[in-house]
């Protein structure tokens, strides 16, 4: 079965770029992003991951944690970042977990069950599908998955954007309408009875219908 969002991210012991880690443990209160490449040395993920690396403070203010893969042995990992900090400005500041033998990919359904083949034998075409984001919460429970096709560069300030609107959920039961950015109007989720929602939100609400409530941003 594919995972799902709400599904426990699955948990596995991985050598990485920072040393060996189990992930549910590394994770520890804090949020996570994973995100996976199929080839080392390509060219869009070799901008991602620079890019993800100049964009970490980020992360790091939202108590968020991240963590790359690509289906490749450490040790290229390690030959790859020289070209990413040379090309980009900005060497990957984060664990990139190995993962010649597919084991991780395929705990998360990111490539088919009966792939084999060392990673040295496989092409990024191979492995096309292992271009996934997931955002996992505290709980350890997937609260985001998005799939990428090779020739698409991902937008990682969506990612940010995404977890921002995650945690004011978290923090306060709302949810954030189209195109939200931060400091926006957000909307009381349905779960949110008015009576409670009247204790949270002593100062009202606009209501274009009945089911749609809408306040200000709560900042803290």
């Amino acid at each position: 079965m594919a995972l799902q969002i709400g599904d426990t991210a699955p948990d596995f012991e991985a050598d990485t770029t920072q040393g060996r880690l189990r992930f549910h443990e590394w994770i520890g209160d804090s949020w996570c992003v994973l995100f996976s490449h199929p080839k080392n040395f390509t060219p869009v993920c070799t901008t991602e991951l620079g890019y993800m690396a100049k964009l970490k403070p980020e992360f790091d203010k939202r108590n968020c944690k991240i963590i790359g893969l690509s289906v490749d042995p450490v040790e290229d990992h390690v030959r790859w970042s020289r070209d990413i900090a040379e090309t980009t400005g900005h060497a990957p500041n984060y664990p990139m977990i190995g993962d010649a033998d597919l084991r991780v990919a395929k705990l998360y359904g990111m490539i088919h069950p009966n792939a084999t083949g060392s990673a040295r034998e496989r092409k990024a075409a191979d492995n096309a599908t292992v271009r996934n984001v997931f955002v996992i919460g505290p709980d350890k429970a997937i609260k985001l998955i998005i799939a990428y096709p090779m020739s698409t560069g991902r937008n990682f300030d969506e990612v940010l954007r995404v977890l921002d609107s995650l945690q004011l959920t978290a923090r306060h039961k709302v949810a954030t309408p189209v195109n939200w950015k931060q400091g926006e109007d957000v909307i009381i989720v349905p779960a949110v009875s008015d009576e409670e929602a009247r204790q949270k939100f002593p100062e009202g609400w606009k209501a274009p219908k009945p089911y749609m409530r809408i306040v200000p941003q709560p900042m803290t």
